[in-house]
């Protein structure tokens, strides 16, 4: 009785988890191959494990032929000579006969021991890759061990993932030993086992960090709508309560900022700003740029893009150091953010509202102007007559009208962005008259 090999199976089925069933298998097969590569690949051969003796039966089975017929000594047997075995047995009967095991030899024990062990890794590295291919979004902890080429590695315990340069936390720094939390953001099969990817600057991370510290996040009383980062620095969340009575913010913060300082912790001082979701885009915008006042938003849903008016002593704080409180807000908006103070803002439109004034005394189209590389007044009072003749395909007259026309506008744009009605209606007249006296010039 082999109770030494039994031992073994029972062994490395608990420890390390694998089925006793598969182990079994592994074994049986791993002695067919050794079997076939010390005897013939021809053979028939039959590979069983005997779990009450702990023995593993092998059997050769053969093909009965006639005397003068035998071809293959490994498949074949002549009936004279199985007769000997069985005095009843047939022509075309099938014949078993038992192979020792310890015949083998050493060279086909360690082959079949090597099998063995390949199985069992290849089992083992299954189950890992089907334990964790569903924790995918799922923080977890573990030692850091060593450097690797793309990053770090990281001992999980059963198993080891790799913490690439890129998903870390810029400045943050590792040495062997210390304990690392990251989130599990991909796991994937590779021929040397599992790979799985830890990161630790993924906004997943962060709204991950949340639901961990927020019961009202965890049991969906408080949505998080989206996150922003710049790991390290700064990180925009986007919050929506589902019930009236609970307050987002509050509940994310926490009492005495207790929630939200022990994530902050986490993520080595990163400052994170709650933002109040919203359905309308331009409340949702407004509380994304806070601590920056907004005087009002210009959406312009076709090219996704929001006009943001400021104060003019608002736009540092709209902008943010190095643009992160603007880029920050874009990203957790999804939509194009251009700033502009009030200022700056109403001079572009006088200059806009002054192009479409002079295009209209001059009968030439708006997009007509723009084409040709005229989106100012300036550009067009730099242009010579013949540059507006050739892009324009306009006569003398209406050149002459679109002159006095900017002549008007042109001091106006710098002080006062809109002339009055009485001035306006003026030089519409004096043009109406220059293009009168063009047309009886022609008519004579």
């Amino acid at each position: 009785m082999n109770l030494e090999l039994k031992k073994a199976i029972d062994q490395i089925s608990k420890d390390k988890g694998l089925d006793r069933d598969m182990l079994i298998d592994t074994l049986e097969d791993a002695v067919r191959t050794s079997v076939l590569r010390r005897f013939s690949e021809d053979m028939d051969v039959e590979v069983s494990y005997n779990d009450a003796t702990g023995d593993i039966e092998v059997y050769q089975f053969k093909i009965v032929v006639e005397d003068d017929d035998l071809l293959n000594p490994d498949t074949q047997i002549e009936l004279s000579e199985a007769r000997t075995h069985d005095p009843s047995v047939q022509i075309d009967d099938e014949m078993g006969f038992r192979v020792k095991v310890e015949d083998l030899g050493r060279i086909a024990a360690q082959s079949a021991k090597q099998v063995i062990i390949q199985r069992m890794r290849d089992a083992e590295q299954e189950i890992i890759y089907e334990e964790y291919k569903d924790r995918v979004g799922e923080i977890v902890s573990g030692i850091v061990q060593r450097r690797d080429k793309g990053g770090w590695v990281v001992n999980l315990g059963r198993t080891e993932a790799i913490l690439p340069r890129d998903e870390q936390i810029p400045r943050e720094h590792y040495k062997r030993n210390d304990r690392v939390q990251a989130l599990i953001i991909e796991v994937r099969k590779e021929g040397r086992g599992p790979q799985i990817v830890i990161s630790r600057a993924h906004r997943d991370y962060m709204a991950a960090l949340f639901r961990r510290e927020v019961p009202e996040v965890d049991d969906g009383v408080v949505q998080i709508m989206g996150v922003a980062r710049d790991p390290g620095s700064r990180a925009k969340v986007a919050v929506l309560s589902r019930e009236r009575d609970v307050d987002p913010v509050g509940a994310c913060v926490g009492v005495r900022g207790s929630r939200i300082q022990n994530i902050v912790q986490e993520l080595r001082g990163e400052r994170i700003d709650i933002v109040v979701w919203s359905a309308d885009i331009a409340t949702y915008a407004r509380n994304a740029l806070a601590p920056a006042l907004v005087s009002r938003i210009v959406v312009d849903e076709e090219e996704n893009l929001l006009e943001v008016i400021v104060p003019d002593d608002q736009l540092t704080n709209a902008i943010g150091r190095k643009g992160q409180n603007v880029k920050l807000a874009a990203r957790l908006l999804g939509w194009k953010v251009d700033i502009f103070t009030e200022s700056r803002y109403n001079e572009a439109n006088a200059i806009g509202h002054g192009l479409q004034q002079v295009a209209s005394v001059a009968e030439v189209p708006m997009e007509t102007l723009l084409e040709a590389g005229y989106s100012s007044l300036e550009k067009l009072r730099e242009a010579t007559n013949e540059e507006l003749a050739d892009k324009l395909a306009i006569s003398d007259a209406r050149i002459a009208d679109l002159r006095s026309a900017i002549n008007f506008l042109a001091p106006v744009v710098e002080k006062d962005p809109e002339p009055s009605a009485v001035e306006w209606l003026k030089v519409t007249e004096e043009a109406e008259t220059a293009r009168e006296a063009d047309g009886e010039k022609q008519e004579d």
